[in-house]
């Protein structure tokens, strides 16, 4: 709430008295979020973030013309193996694969109104507005409709796992001003630097953008692990699989004695 009112009064004083920035042809933006580092620990079950912020426009006057925002929550890129199941002989094997290679870990999207309303489908390619929008780069040269397949089963995987999102028209401008909206962060994201872009449109243009980043790591007993599982992964393995024999052996003990007169 600090760092709302904060920002509310910054632009107030910003738009009485017109500084040399507002003065500008193009308005800008004042984004910032509720939250700029996330720590998961054991009890991690996911966070709400709220972005929020102001929109500077020239002179402080408010144009006739509504505006519109979109604000995007991406985490960090990595490389996915997505692959088709088919059925032979009633099993479920694994058929073609492709490799994309710089495929968001985390994608969620809010705008204030369906993103088909406020820009046109060359501007949201450019700016990857939108699940279908974005630039998964195959590794391998395929057929565009085999690779449109496969990126809508990702998309649709990492939907259903919490990780993909789109909420059109959850970004509420107040008096063309001010806005926020709200986005949930799933319990399965992974550590990193994530960005939140907030995109300016008026009449299927857009007019200002700005980013904010977040940090998501982990704290306590689970970075212990993490840090040592990267610093010694092979010691890592072997104490990971000693400790699955020894709990198999004492699940077993314990079963034997249970079944003992």
């Amino acid at each position: 709430m600090r760092s709302l009112l904060a920002l509310v009064l910054t632009a107030m004083l910003l738009l009485s008295g017109t500084p040399a920035s507002a003065q500008r042809d193009a308005p800008q933006l004042v984004p910032d979020v509720s939250q700029r580092t996330v720590e998961i620990q054991f009890s991690f079950t996911g966070a709400e973030l709220l972005l929020f912020g102001a929109i500077l426009y020239p002179g402080g006057r408010v144009p006739e013309d509504p505006v519109d925002i979109i604000v995007v929550l991406k985490g960090p890129s990595q490389a996915v193996t997505v692959r088709e199941k088919q059925q032979l002989a009633g099993i479920w094997v694994n058929a073609d694969s492709i490799d994309f290679r710089s495929a968001p870990s985390f994608y969620a999207v809010a705008s204030s109104r369906p993103i088909d309303q406020i820009v046109d489908e060359r501007t949201a390619a450019i700016y990857e507005l939108g699940l279908s929008k974005l630039q998964l780069s195959p590794a391998a040269f395929s057929d565009t409709e085999e690779i449109g397949r496969f990126a809508s089963g990702l998309n649709d995987l990492r939907a259903r796992n919490g990780l993909y999102l789109e909420a059109p028209k959850a970004v509420e401008i107040t008096e063309g001003v001010l806005y926020r909206a709200r986005l949930p962060l799933s319990a399965r994201v992974i550590t990193g630097t994530y960005t939140a872009e907030t995109f300016l449109v008026q009449n299927g243009r857009v007019l200002a953008a700005a980013v904010r980043e977040i940090e998501v790591h982990k704290t306590g007993f689970e970075r212990g692990i993490g840090v040592f599982a990267e610093e010694h992964d092979v010691l890592y393995g072997l104490v990971a699989v000693f400790s699955a024999l020894a709990m198999g052996m004492f699940a077993g003990f314990v079963a034997g004695r249970m079944k003992l007169p």
